[in-house]
């Protein structure tokens, strides 16, 4: 399937189960590129969202690329944010327009050298790029049961795509000074919760006998192991960072 297409219908799923990412990930982002309200920002695959709102609440201007209709109507407004129907590929952003692209849980769903070149075509001289990843903490019981449910159910090599992307951006060598730093972070869930985290997922069945197996197991899985009428999936967030020179390459 066109990855455009992937989560048309798993948005209602995506709002209610997906994780947000530490404030110490978000700071790293802006740290050095001055006051946030003076930086604007293309958030690429954007989805409903949440990475989106995040860097506007520190008072950036946030264009939020994303070429998913369902997903962008799930989205919650923000006065900060404008919504754009685009790809990474393309983004449709005027040249040397942006201090700041950031792709949150996204880059592996483009074309990784098309969208590495348009990135730097929108970056300002002296901006940055940025990739964004919660990755799995399988070192913690619960987190492992849960990611070997994932392999077990996943209909496609996404989770291998993911590694693979994070790679090809920091491999980029159109970024000075690329570097890799990883934040610990939690996301807690109830029942609803764990199984929305899972239908958002959209290398996991949606329906039929599959889907059903995986709901029972997700289930069980949670009896196991809740504490209080909640789970904890351990993650680290993983963020990847490029600064482009001051003249712009």
């Amino acid at each position: 399937m066109n990855p455009t297409g992937r989560f048309a219908d798993r948005a209602a799923d995506y709002v209610v189960g997906r994780p947000s990412y530490p404030d110490a990930a978000i700071d790293a982002l802006f740290e050095g590129l001055g006051d946030p309200a003076d930086v604007l920002v293309a958030d690429v695959g954007a989805g409903t969202g949440i990475s989106s709102r995040l860097l506007a609440a520190r008072g950036a201007r946030v264009l939020a690329i994303e070429p998913n209709a369902a997903m962008r109507e799930a989205a919650e407004p923000h006065p900060l944010v404008e919504w754009i129907a685009a790809t990474g590929e393309w983004t449709g952003l005027s040249e040397a327009s942006v201090d700041l692209v950031t792709a949150f849980q996204a880059f592996h769903w483009v074309d990784h050298r098309k969208a590495l070149r348009e990135f730097v075509r929108i970056l300002r001289p002296g901006g940055r790029g940025a990739v964004v990843y919660n990755e799995r903490d399988e070192g913690d019981p619960f987190t492992a049961e849960y990611g070997a449910l994932v392999r077990r159910y996943q209909t496609d090599d996404t989770e291998k795509r993911r590694l693979e992307a994070q790679a090809a951006f920091e491999a980029f060598e159109g970024w000075h000074t690329p570097r890799r730093l990883t934040f610990r972070n939690e996301h807690v869930l109830d029942a609803a919760g764990i199984a929305a985290r899972t239908f958002s997922t959209s290398y996991l069945p949606k329906t039929g006998s599959a889907a059903d197996a995986l709901r029972d197991e997700v289930n069980g899985l949670f009896a196991r192991h809740t504490r209080n009428g909640v789970v904890t999936l351990a993650m680290q967030t993983i963020v990847i960072i490029g600064d482009v020179g001051g003249d712009g390459g």
